[in-house]
């Protein structure tokens, strides 16, 4: 008879706790987890890019230095940052990430923008390999990142509604930091490349 309350007590916590959104919590940490990770993994992938676009460009003599040196450095701050499973859950380090992020695609756009001025440049094979892979990879970094807002928001809500607030308090179920309308629409934003204009490279 004991053995009998003692699974009836059991079974009846595990009906409230699933009712309550607890099993919804696990799968929703989880998913944002792994498409956060996917996130991280498209930004490296751009990261790793930038060395090799550097140095093909390098090879142009007139190139402008101004641009080079704001894409190297808005790489070297993107990478500085330092990533843990705590910053998901920090609104602050959220915003510094995601601004650096967003400077190093400002930067990258702008040196893809001069680009166009250099017919060498814009004729070069391996330069225009590294502009198709570069804008596959911010492609694949908005189809991440969506992932991860609609995650993340289906998180919150629940996070935020009654009775799965009570959930959230008691297991420490904050809710998440998410990317911002105005970081998302500068961010989102591919390198523009238009190979419409002839133009003649600076003296």
């Amino acid at each position: 008879m004991v053995i009998m309350k003692r699974w009836l007590l059991i079974l009846l916590a595990t009906l409230s706790l699933a009712g309550c959104g607890y099993n919804d919590f696990q799968r929703l940490d989880e998913a944002s987890k792994s498409a956060w990770s996917e996130v991280l993994n498209q930004y490296q992938r751009r990261a790793d890019l930038v060395p090799n676009i550097v140095a093909t460009v390098k090879g142009e003599a007139n190139f402008e230095q101004e641009t080079l040196t704001k894409v190297i450095e808005a790489r070297a701050k993107a990478t500085s940052i330092q990533v843990t499973p705590e910053t998901l859950n920090n609104p602050e380090a959220f915003n510094k990430f995601q601004q650096a992020q967003g400077e190093l695609s400002s930067a990258l756009s702008r040196l893809m923008v001069v680009a166009e001025q250099y017919p060498n440049l814009k004729a070069n094979q391996a330069f225009r390999d590294l502009r198709v892979t570069l804008e596959g990879t911010e492609n694949r970094i908005t189809v991440a990142r969506n992932r991860y807002i609609q995650t993340v928001q289906e998180y919150n809500v629940l996070a935020r509604s009654f009775p799965t607030n009570i959930t959230a308090k008691i297991f420490s179920y904050d809710p998440k930091a998410n990317f911002s309308v105005q970081n998302e629409a500068q961010i989102s934003t591919p390198p523009t490349v238009d190979f419409g204009q002839q133009q003649q490279p600076k003296k």
